[in-house]
């Protein structure tokens, strides 16, 4: 059985299907810049596969469902689009107008990772990655899992017993000060305010599959901006900005 018997009541505490998808990325990572450099380009799927394998097998069993029966209107997703695409522009511009504030020593993502004649495939792995996996995984633990444990923790009721996109202070402040460290140290000013920004449109929407919609519009903007313009955007002295440290 999934998460629910036959009569309708929960079974369990129900995090493994917000904890193991989300949290098995974040080893992946961790694990992958222990590596040697040479086991990136196979490293690079195992970041999406398994932990889309996860949310596969935990949907299997309708663990998710504040993912179902939610209503799609071509309005409603363009609005979604449109604000993942504004959020992306927010994500970009300090780092764009300023050349003080762009990172000397992140590591950008490597479009030639199997070879020159096979960046699209690198492109392809990456884009899966960043505009799939990562929405569906941060959108389900912070705003359906976080912002609805830090409801009840303190009373030990059932996070599945809060509505989605319920506003309380506490856990608009929580969640913001998560999801903002959660990402490297020069993002956490915009990671903050694009956090803020799409969850003030999670509270009009209150439904998580938009979000999800947002939070993908706005990173694969990121990568077609990348794809698009490196190299064509210079900085104050003319050099050309390698753009790859958004991806």
């Amino acid at each position: 059985m999934g998460p629910e018997d036959r009569n309708g009541s929960r079974n369990g505490h129900g995090w493994g299907a917000y904890f193991w998808p989300y949290f098995s990325f974040l080893i992946i990572v961790e694990l992958s810049g222990r590596f040697p450099e040479s086991t990136a380009a196979w490293m690079l799927p195992i970041k999406a596969a398994i932990p889309l394998g996860l949310l596969a097998w935990y949907a299997s069993r309708r663990h998710y469902p504040e993912l179902r029966g939610n209503r799609f209107t071509p309005g409603g997703v363009l609005q979604d689009i449109a604000v993942g695409v504004f959020g992306a522009a927010l994500w970009m511009a300090p780092f764009l107008l300023s050349d003080t504030l762009r990172p000397s020593d992140a590591e950008g993502f490597d479009p030639n990772l199997y070879g020159a004649s096979f960046a699209w495939l690198a492109l392809l792995v990456r884009a899966i990655g960043y505009g799939v996996a990562t929405p569906f995984l941060e959108e389900l633990f912070v705003r359906s899992w976080l912002l609805r444990y830090i409801e009840v923790f303190d009373r030990g009721g059932d996070f599945r017993m809060v509505p989605i996109a319920q506003y309380t202070l506490r856990t608009f402040l929580v969640a913001t000060v998560w999801f903002t460290f959660s990402h490297v140290p020069w993002e956490w000013p915009v990671a903050a305010a694009w956090f803020v920004m799409t969850q003030l449109w999670f509270y009009h929407r209150r439904q998580l599959s938009s979000l999800v919609i947002v939070h993908a519009a706005s990173n694969l903007s990121i990568l077609a901006f990348v794809i698009l313009c490196d190299g064509r955007i210079t900085d104050g002295q003319g050099a050309p900005i390698d753009l790859w440290f958004f991806v």
